[in-house]
């Protein structure tokens, strides 16, 4: 009940009053059944443009760190996150990954829409980084289809480090889902889902526009920055 008042009474209407996205494409949303929307990640402010905007309830994996906080400003943090649909997944760890997977199929088997960022955190410089291949097995082996989304103008007014959102419209930009049908059964092979991934980042970047980063964001965060490289060819 709290996510639909935040939703459609309080946070909702205010973030359409100030940033006046432009929403494009959102009839590829599918009403209902389970489904993953998959998009680039340029700010803190993703995480609340994106499911104010779209019609059903959307449940994003968030960093564990956002529940964990101390005293009572991390408590009021921990229960926002969860009034927004948000999961905490522990990204520490040999089992991260696995925890991550369990807990996206559980959103799937219950027939929601799931929300990710493969990129697994945001970009520090605008660009677009490689694909972490979960988003691939998930796609896979819930047999659901992948909706690309594209935040446009999300850098710009909350780039990592800033805490205070500068006013700026933006848009967010969703393409036609993906089908992987015909990958049934592979999810544990790293050609196929290496293959899944690259395809789901190929058309979040025809959506977005951005420089692509042939490597992990991660990665990235402690490493000098790097020229733009090509994005890898598609598998078919």
């Amino acid at each position: 009940m709290f996510y639909y008042i935040l939703k459609y009474v309080v946070l909702g209407p205010v973030l359409r009053l100030v940033f006046r996205p432009r929403i494009e494409g959102l009839e590829h949303v599918p009403d209902e059944g389970p489904a993953i929307v998959a998009g680039n990640h340029l700010s803190f402010s993703d995480h609340f443009l994106m499911p104010a905007i779209i019609k059903r309830r959307i449940t994003f994996l968030a960093k564990a760190e956002y529940f964990t906080g101390p005293g009572i400003k991390g408590r009021l943090t921990a229960a926002f996150f969860r009034a927004i649909g948000q999961i905490p997944v522990d990204r520490s760890g040999k089992g991260a990954g696995q925890s991550a997977l369990r807990e996206g199929l559980a959103v799937l088997e219950r027939g929601e829409l799931m929300g990710i960022y493969p990129e697994g955190t945001r970009s520090r410089d605008g660009r677009l980084y490689k694909g972490k291949v979960g988003v691939a097995v998930m796609a896979i082996k819930a047999g659901v289809p992948v909706i690309p989304c594209a935040m446009l103008g999300t850098f710009e007014i909350q780039p990592p480090g800033q805490k205070v959102p500068r006013i700026k419209r933006v848009t967010i930009r969703f393409g036609e889902p993906l089908d992987f049908s015909r990958y049934a059964g592979m999810e544990n092979e790293k050609a196929a889902i290496r293959a899944v991934t690259d395809e789901i980042m190929y058309a979040i970047l025809g959506l977005s526009g951005q420089e692509y980063v042939d490597e992990y964001a991660v990665k990235a965060k402690t490493a000098p920055p790097e020229k733009p490289g090509k994005f890898p060819r598609r598998s078919r």
